[in-house]
């Protein structure tokens, strides 16, 4: 087991010894030999103004096999390159890619890291939720499940048209468009096409029935500097642990004009998938898993009872006939960065996105909670008649997003000093929506199409919201080693939900509940500020430092989700409208990066980040549910309260040890302490969460990667390390420690006839077939919490060509 105490040691002792002798780029290459780094490009005597959306001037050069140090910035930043995110399972998904990094913690039932529905990412002590996302600068909204503001970056993205991933733990650039960044930034940026005519297949194969295939054609460069490419997508695997499949298509599309003024960029992407859903359990219980039936339906109308209820010693880990994610996406923008002189740079982007989603469930009628709704609609009726006859019913959450914006930000670079202005507005018109529908048993709809006409339409919402955001920041250079970084961001986001469905008050849970009206709330902060210096104390060494506050608006759904427009009255959501606040963070983080020699001979360095960050979490908001425990699938009615705050204090190391003979190290060490500040009334009880742990989230974490590169061939060992994870607000249930360990190795060989290189790797997910649970979901103060299982071992195979 990986004890982060034992793994300090070395760390320390490697540290200690470092020398200062030699300059290079603060970069870390941790898949390959040290020779195969890439040295930083002196800077020109009349530099451009850099861009808001191009990092060109904040990451080291380097190849694409690199973890990679920001340099000139005052918070931390580390990035993930394309070959290092392929080389952890071809088709990973970006987010899945960051979990080797320090503070990160990604666990997911699936390996590619792609099911989003038991997804769950923290990074110092927030939720994914509480951080901000984007895609070439981009929007992505908060990633929550229901879809309400964005998408995730796979379906923005391929993952093998993907340059990097870049990861702000502490707390994002000013000029992120996002309103949800408490906790940090995470950007996914994009390929450019290449500049020679060519293309790229891939091809993988893995367990339970898996394939991946990827094509992309690059014109090269044609006209007056336009380059562009096209690729498609096409990927399925069976669910490990039940029957249903999970998989889609997708397109991407980018053209580049590089001119000697204007870069003008399009970028267009289509993603159509459909994943059946793991269902997770409801702990305490001696169940590992609740696969669905599907496509038994003799076994599925065999579990229940005449009444379509299931039995009764299931409990609430009663099993559904199916369960799927339906998701179609279309994503576009057009990017001009207009280079006034050398100086001045203007970057104007707009934007458009349609989602069309569905969560359907294919679930028995008398499960719990469930035979209230379907009744209350059809009282004194043959409920099991009515919907089919099969003892199951189709329940749909649907969601809508039609979202346009635009961002823009002049840059100047005036003397010792970097100034930047810029604003992002956004209009998000979403739809949240819960039917009910027949499956029939001599008919029944098949989990991967949407249903239609629906026996009942329980509630929906419609929501608008308009969100603008400005900044300005100067970046001021006052000796050739010390800068200093200043600026501050207004956030306003408005936001008005509508019920046009009204719940029927018998449906709902408890009795007597409603659904809300509605009506408009706004989360505004004028002045959101950011401090920072950076200090380079010699060719090798770098310190930073930042103080940065935020806020995180509203999410825009309904009943049944921590939302003012889900509290179950009207009386309610008017009284939150009068008294709740939006959550906001101040976050204090200081480093040490690091880059040296450690003897004459340049096939022995280290180099890595040695940061430190305390977070004053404020306003938190909770659902305090008028039932201690789950007592129903459809839920509990619940008043969203602002129940105090959280104090973080936290350190992440990471580094990587160039070795000779073509071995590198690295290692990536954190420690994380959050906790509640406050207790908070439940009714009529106090619940005594201050000083408890934060949930879902380790106190220690440890990852390394041990590798081997050099002539084609490369092979590495990954291991990962995650601590104690509390699964209760009072922390009387938590998750035992667990370590994953992946193997990948590959060889690639050059100039061959047809292809100008080909490459086969071979890769190995949870090598020791670890079981433990992945993702956790801690929505109770104690006794009981839901969790899903971790994916077992699983080998894959993939063959690569570019022509």
């Amino acid at each position: 087991m990986l004890r982060p105490s034992r793994l300090a040691l070395p760390c320390c002792i490697a540290l200690a010894v470092l020398s200062a002798r030699g300059e290079r780029a603060l970069a870390q290459s941790v898949p390959s030999a040290p020779s195969g780094k890439a040295t930083k490009k002196p800077a020109s005597h009349t530099p451009r103004a850099p861009s808001a959306f191009r990092e060109t001037d904040a990451v080291a050069k380097t190849n694409s096999e690199s973890i990679v140090v920001a340099e000139k910035r005052s918070r931390s930043q580390l990035s993930v390159g394309q070959t290092a995110i392929s080389r952890q399972l071809p088709g990973t998904s970006p987010l899945q890619a960051l979990q080797i990094l320090p503070g990160v913690v990604y666990t997911t039932a699936d390996p590619w890291g792609a099911t989003e529905q038991n997804a769950a990412l923290y990074i110092h002590g927030f939720a994914q939720s509480q951080l901000g996302f984007t895609m070439d600068g981009i929007p992505l909204g908060d990633q929550t499940y229901n879809n309400y503001n964005g998408l995730s970056p796979q379906r923005a993205i391929a993952s093998e048209n993907v340059s990097r991933v870049s990861l702000s733990s502490g707390a994002g650039d000013l000029s992120t468009a996002s309103t949800s960044n408490l906790g940090g930034t995470i950007q996914t940026l994009s390929s450019d096409p290449q500049k020679q005519r060519g293309g790229q297949i891939a091809q993988s194969f893995g367990s339970y029935a898996a394939f991946r295939t990827f094509v992309r054609l690059d014109t090269g460069t044609f006209g007056h500097e336009n380059r562009a490419y096209i690729s498609y997508l096409r990927q399925d695997a069976r669910a490990w642990d039940y029957h249903e499949h999970q998989g889609g298509q997708q397109v991407n599309l980018k053209f580049l004009h590089d001119g000697r003024r204007d870069r003008i960029t399009v970028y267009l992407d289509w993603m159509d998938k459909a994943e059946g859903n793991e269902d997770a359990v409801v702990l305490p219980s001696t169940l590992y898993t609740r696969p669905s039936f599907y496509p038994d339906l003799d076994q599925a109308m065999a579990y229940l009872d005449a009444s379509g209820a299931p039995p009764k010693a299931a409990g609430l880990n009663f099993r559904d006939y199916a369960s799927t994610a339906l998701r179609q996406d279309f994503l576009g923008y057009i990017r001009d960065e207009h280079h006034f002189s050398d100086r001045l740079t203007l970057t104007t982007t707009v934007y458009g996105h349609r989602d069309a989603s569905a969560g359907v469930v294919t679930t028995p009628i008398g499960a719990s909670g469930i035979s209230k709704i379907l009744t209350a609609y059809y009282p004194g009726q043959d409920i099991r008649s009515l919907f089919g006859g099969s003892g199951y019913t189709n329940r749909t959450t649907e969601y809508g997003i039609t979202r346009e914006g635009a961002m823009t930000a002049l840059a100047y670079h005036l003397g010792h000093h970097e100034i930047e202005l810029g604003g992002w507005y956004e209009r998000n018109v979403n739809t949240f929506e819960r039917r009910w529908y027949p499956f029939s048993v001599t008919n029944p709809l098949s989990p991967y199409k949407r249903p239609t006409d629906p026996l009942i339409n329980q509630f929906a919402n419609d929501f608008q919201t308009n969100t603008f955001q400005t900044h300005i920041q100067d970046r001021w250079a006052v000796t050739r080693a010390l800068s200093l970084q200043a600026g501050f961001k207004s956030s306003l986001q408005y936001t008005n939900g509508r019920l046009t469905v009204p719940g029927l008050p018998a449906s709902l849970s408890p009795a007597g509940s409603t659904t809300a009206s509605g009506g408009q709330i706004d989360a505004t902060e004028a002045f959101l500020p950011s401090f920072g210096a950076v200090w380079r104390i010699g060719p090798h060494d770098q310190l930073f430092a930042n103080i940065q506050k935020n806020m995180r608006g509203y999410q825009a759904l309904g009943y049944g989700y921590a939302t003012p427009w889900g509290i179950p009255s009207q009386a309610g959501f008017e009284n939150f409208r009068r008294t709740g606040h939006p959550e906001t963070s101040w976050t204090y983080e200081t480093g040490w990066r690091f880059n040296h020699p450690l003897t004459r001979s340049p096939a022995l360095s280290i180099d890595g980040q040695l940061s430190y960050y305390h977070v004053d979490f404020s306003n938190r908001l909770l659902t305090v549910s008028s039932s201690p425990q789950i007592t129903s699938l459809t839920g509990a009615a619940s008043l969203l309260e602002n129940v105090g705050g959280v104090t973080t204090n936290g350190a992440d190391a990471e580094f990587t040890l160039h070795l000779p003979w073509h071995l590198s190290l690295y290692d990536a060490a954190s420690y994380n302490r959050s906790t509640y500040d406050n207790n908070y009334q439940s009714g009529s009880a106090v619940v005594a969460t201050a000083g408890k742990y934060v949930v879902a989230v380790p106190e220690w974490m440890n990852k390394f990667i041990f590798a081997y590169s050099h002539d084609g061939f490369y092979a590495q060992l990954t291991g990962d390390y995650i601590g104690r994870r509390y699964a209760t607000y009072l922390n009387d249930l938590s998750v035992t420690p667990m370590t994953l360990f992946g193997f990948s190795s590959g060889y690639t060989l050059h100039h061959l006839p047809v292809l100008r290189d080909a490459s086969v790797q071979f890769t190995i997910t949870n090598l020791t077939n670890t079981r433990n649970w992945s993702t956790i979901l801690a929505t109770n103060a104690s006794k009981q919490f839901t969790a899903y299982p971790q994916a077992p071992r699983q080998f894959f195979l993939t063959f690569t060509g570019h022509f």
